[in-house]
């Protein structure tokens, strides 16, 4: 994406509504305060990336957005609608989806299966042309329907939870430390299909990463979490060529 690009997509979202927005959300695990009155914005057809050290408190909020753990203060819309109080399985339903961190599989499902849990979410409504479709984006899956999930290599693993994702149909993917644990090679491949789904199919993504040098290459906007508080945002080319991100972030990381 050209820095003309991101531009331009900053000025079409101003004075848009967000897909997702998030205002002063404060989350607490028992007495233990995780995130400390987080404000961020996610616009439609966006890939809008949060990177932060391991423990900053990033996957807590992707979690908070689809209502586990609940935030104690604060509020988060989808499309419009006040989703803070709703449970985990009714925000499924409002075209979100998420790739938790961990890629949490159903191991002992065949991948097939696996796609079919995703389908369940919107009643199975395109099955056979959903399934064609994440078989094209990850033609290794296509070969191992009939395989156990837990049979997979981690890459192949990841694929699978991101085509469970898709298998809903959603207008918002939420994508939890897909990087995680893969070799280079995969990683690169996990990040193209990201920018193609954006790109062709015009799906909006939230990417919490660790690896911030894809993530930032990938997004239009993103933001920087340090224990529980948004500390700056900008695009992904200004947050790259920042020097304090790139000291704290991107020097030594694998580029």
């Amino acid at each position: 994406m050209t820095a003309g690009a991101s531009i331009q997509q900053t000025a079409l979202n101003a004075g848009r509504e967000p897909l997702l927005s998030v205002r002063g959300v404060k989350t607490y695990y028992g007495n233990i305060i995780a995130l400390k009155g987080v404000d961020m914005d996610v616009h439609e057809g966006e890939i809008v990336t949060l990177i932060g050290a391991n423990g900053a408190g990033k996957s807590t909020l992707m979690m908070t957005i689809f209502g586990n753990p609940r935030a104690r203060e604060g509020t988060i819309t989808y499309a419009g609608r006040d989703i803070t109080k709703m449970p985990t399985h009714e925000i499924a339903q409002l075209s979100i989806a998420q790739s938790p961190e961990g890629r949490r599989i159903f191991p002992r499902m065949t991948v097939f299966e696996n796609l079919q849990m995703g389908a369940s979410i919107n009643g199975f409504a395109h099955f056979d042309q959903d399934l064609e479709r994440v078989c094209t984006l990850f033609p290794r899956l296509k070969e191992r329907l009939q395989q156990r999930g837990g049979t997979l290599s981690g890459g192949e693993q990841q694929m699978l939870a991101i085509a469970r994702a898709l298998m809903s149909r959603p207008k918002l993917l939420l994508l939890d430390e897909p990087s995680l644990g893969l070799a280079p090679l995969i990683v690169k491949q996990i990040f193209s299909i990201i920018k193609e789904l954006n790109e062709k199919d015009g799906m909006t993504v939230f990417l919490v990463e660790q690896n911030a040098y894809h993530a930032l290459k990938l997004a239009h906007r993103g933001y920087v979490m340090v224990t529980g508080n948004i500390t700056m945002s900008g695009t992904g080319k200004e947050l790259l060529e920042d020097p304090q991100v790139r000291a704290a972030y991107l020097e030594g990381g694998h580029h």
